[in-house]
């Protein structure tokens, strides 16, 4: 694969074989995130689990403390009262049944992820094979199906993100922008792995972070010493 000139003269300063400390890898991944729009930063775990198996699996959510830079649209399913409250609360769009055929057969999504009361679900239940692919299944680990919709609304405003096993057992997940501050994203990166690492599933036998590798959208990975998370 080719990369521009630009890739291959931030890759010089990244040595593969090194294991960084948190602090550094940032600093390396801010610097190289140097293209035309504000990049993502992000960060991809691989794990010793086997998603295969329900007792191993690693799903939940955790709330950035500086948020993911990054503005949210958020539709929630409700019905009576929950409709109002989650309008006071910011919602961008809030409905019921009949939002199933715009999404279905018009292929509306300006949203960025979905919240629904518990009495709701059977409702969202059949945009399942729409919802999931994209990972925007209300789900109670989540916290977004709930009947506290003010609550998930703030939290996913605020900053909170979601996280899961793909199918090789690595969790993907932003942990800010590049025009952070080294600060910010440390602190971002903190609460994130905190959380990973309080999510080891019991079940699990033997090494649970792999590898650890920060990157940005444009820009070469660099590996961090996972030493403190084992």
């Amino acid at each position: 694969m080719k990369h521009s000139k630009r890739f291959n003269q931030s890759l010089e300063s990244v040595d593969k074989a090194k294991l960084y400390e948190t602090e550094e890898a940032i600093a390396i991944v801010k610097k190289n995130a140097n293209a035309k729009f504000d990049e993502t930063i992000e960060a991809h775990i691989r794990t010793g689990c086997d998603g295969r198996h329900a007792e191993q699996q690693i799903r939940g959510a955790v709330v950035l403390p500086n948020g993911t830079g990054k503005t949210v649209r958020v539709l929630v399913f409700a019905k009576g009262d929950k409709v109002a409250e989650a309008e006071a609360a910011g919602a961008d769009h809030v409905g019921g049944d009949e939002l199933i055929p715009k999404i279905q057969n018009e292929g509306w999504f300006e949203f960025d992820a979905v919240v629904a009361t518990p009495d709701m679900m059977g409702v969202v239940g059949r945009l399942g094979r729409v919802l999931g692919p994209k990972g925007l299944m209300p789900n109670p680990k989540a916290g977004t199906v709930t009947m506290d919709v003010a609550k998930a609304i703030n939290d996913i405003k605020a900053g909170k993100i979601e996280y899961r096993l793909d199918k090789t057992n690595i969790v993907h997940v932003p942990v800010g922008k590049a025009s952070f501050t080294e600060e910010q994203l440390t602190e971002n990166f903190a609460t994130l792995m905190e959380t990973i690492v309080k999510a080891k599933p019991s079940a699990l036998k033997g090494q649970y972070i792999k590898s650890l590798t920060l990157t940005s959208t444009m820009g070469p990975g660099v590996r961090v010493n996972t030493v403190r998370y084992l």
